[in-house]
């Protein structure tokens, strides 16, 4: 690839001085960096919220919070994880700096509406937050009805919170497309784009299809509760199924929005600490469409239980298991880009690792809950908490670390010390691991999920889940630490520390505000090294 670079011109990091550069800027990268900022003081407040959980069940009996404090702790972690996180946390912060620099763009295609969409979800953070200060709601994530519909609680203020994200949401997914579409360099055709601009753009489909019948459910959650019109409450004459179907017909999409960007990233580390062509691009990128296509139409798996005609359980049933083939074909593809090659277990590379290990046993544990007579039996244990986790946080959790380690050198220009950030990953490896699976076997043994109290025969599960809960917590906050030193005192990163192909590492590190003086010109695949590349 030839490219011209602004190299001469100030990084984005020093084009403007002052706080009010930042908070009104329209640069991709630095919206970028505001996300990442809010997104990890989001993501370590639910931290903290379910290291709360996992303390109050260390033992039976009530240890610090009673029934309904547990309730509240258990919802708000669950909305900040969800939709202030997970969701959010791969497009918005490495989309929006990546994207256009892969593409040989120099800014998305509507800065603005860009920068909106981050005060969109800022403001959505603070309703959610607004809501612990009014004591919380105790509805679970899913503001299932009744409970959303009778609680005593506020259930204003987080449902608004959730709307207002989905707005943000919307606003990035038709961002990216458009920038696909409009800005990318003539000399890239779509099948020499980037897996991760694959997975983002697949992903940004859902996100403006899909999100807009959460955001009219919710609203008329609060019609049901302002003006008493039977929507959902049986109560009025509502129907409850009906909001499970409107809730799921967004929410399993929305673990691919999750998911998605995930699985571009690891196809971007794999080839690079390989030192191959990735195997099988076609294949890949078309999979990322079929998984957001087949996805969307699954929902129903989550409500086997619920009432519905055996003819709707075994079709959802069979679309269920259709789904997972792309998502194999990923996972295929990506083990025999590892064979034969020249592989360099690097940090980015173990967190992909990592992330196929534990997306695997989320998979596999999700085709018991696809299978209905398995279903029937798990259905509302904590074995549907441990598969959630492994998909959710083993999956775009995991990965969020995992693309952090790979690109912070080109995002900040300076290098993170290599030993402490293996010892994290190996204790976030490992406490992870201790905290989850044990629950697969509680659930499996009868364990109820979301009770705040349990029988003493389950207290093996919880104790070791407890335990896995600090190591993993350990892991976090050297994790942490380690990148904050990297920011303030690293060395200074080359402009291609990896030896990746893409077009991201053929600008300085950190990028100048205006990236390219011309636009590049691609002349091979992103993924084929050329003999530089080949011998590390």
């Amino acid at each position: 690839m030839d490219v011209a670079a602004g190299a001469a011109a100030p990084d984005y990091l020093r084009a403007g001085r002052g706080l009010a550069s930042w908070l009104t800027t329209t640069d991709h990268k630095r919206i970028g960096i505001l996300y990442l900022v809010a997104i990890l003081v989001f993501f370590l407040f639910a931290v903290c919220l379910g290291l709360m959980i996992r303390l109050e069940l260390f033992s039976p009996g009530e240890q610090f919070v009673g029934n309904q404090g547990y309730n509240r702790i258990l919802t708000l972690h669950g909305i900040t994880m969800i939709f202030l996180f997970i969701i959010p946390s791969v497009p918005a912060v490495f989309g929006n700096f990546f994207l256009p620099i892969q593409i040989g763009a120099n800014d998305v295609s509507f800065p603005r509406l860009n920068l909106a969409s981050w005060y969109f979800y800022i403001g959505g953070g603070l309703f959610a937050l607004g809501s612990v200060i009014l004591g919380g709601v105790d509805t679970g994530w899913t503001f299932y009805i009744p409970y959303s519909s009778d609680t005593a609680d506020n259930v204003y203020l987080p449902i608004l919170a959730a709307f207002i994200l989905g707005w943000s949401s919307i606003l990035t997914g038709l961002n990216f497309i458009v920038t696909v579409h409009r800005l990318r360099v003539a000399s890239m055709p779509w099948f020499r784009m980037p897996l991760f601009v694959w997975a983002l753009y697949a992903t940004s489909w859902i996100q403006i299809l899909a999100t807009p019948v959460v955001g009219i459910t919710l609203l008329l959650i609060l019609l049901e509760r302002l003006l008493g019109i039977g929507i959902f409450d049986p109560a009025k004459g509502g129907d409850p199924v009906l909001y499970q179907h409107l809730f799921w017909i967004y929410s399993h999409p929305a673990v691919y929005i999750m998911v998605l960007p995930a699985m571009g990233v690891v196809s971007e580390i794999v080839p690079v600490f390989c030192r191959k062509t990735i195997f099988g691009y076609n294949f890949i990128a078309i999979s990322s469409l079929a998984i957001a296509g087949i996805g969307s139409l699954v929902w129903g798996h989550h409500m086997f239980t619920s009432g519905m005609a055996d003819l709707e359980r075994i079709v959802f049933s069979l679309l269920t298991f259709l789904v997972a083939i792309p998502s194999g074909v990923k996972v295929f593809n990506w083990l025999a880009t590892m064979y034969k090659g020249s592989i360099r277990l690097g940090t980015p590379f173990l967190y992909a690792l990592a992330f196929i290990f534990l997306f695997s046993v989320g998979g596999f544990t999700g085709l018991l809950q696809g299978a209905l007579s398995t279903d029937i039996h798990i259905h509302d244990t904590s074995f549907i908490v441990a598969h959630f986790h492994y998909t959710m946080f083993g999956g775009g959790g995991v990965m969020f670390l995992g693309a952090l380690h790979y690109w912070f050198p080109k995002m900040f220009g300076r290098m993170y010390h290599e030993g402490a950030a293996l010892v994290a990953f190996t204790l976030f490896f490992v406490g992870f691991n201790c905290l989850y699976f044990p629950l697969f076997l509680a659930g499996l043994a009868g364990m109820p999920r979301r009770y705040a109290d349990y029988l003493p025969e389950y207290l093996v599960y919880h104790r070791t889940s407890t335990v896995g809960s600090w190591i993993m917590v350990a892991g976090i906050a050297l994790m942490i630490a380690n990148l904050l030193r990297a920011f303030f005192k690293g060395r200074k990163a080359e402009q291609n520390p990896w030896g990746g192909a893409t077009l991201e590492w053929t600008v300085p590190s950190p990028p100048p505000a205006h990236q390219f003086a011309s636009p590049p010109v691609v002349t091979r695949g992103p993924y084929e090294y050329g003999r530089e590349h080949a011998s590390g």
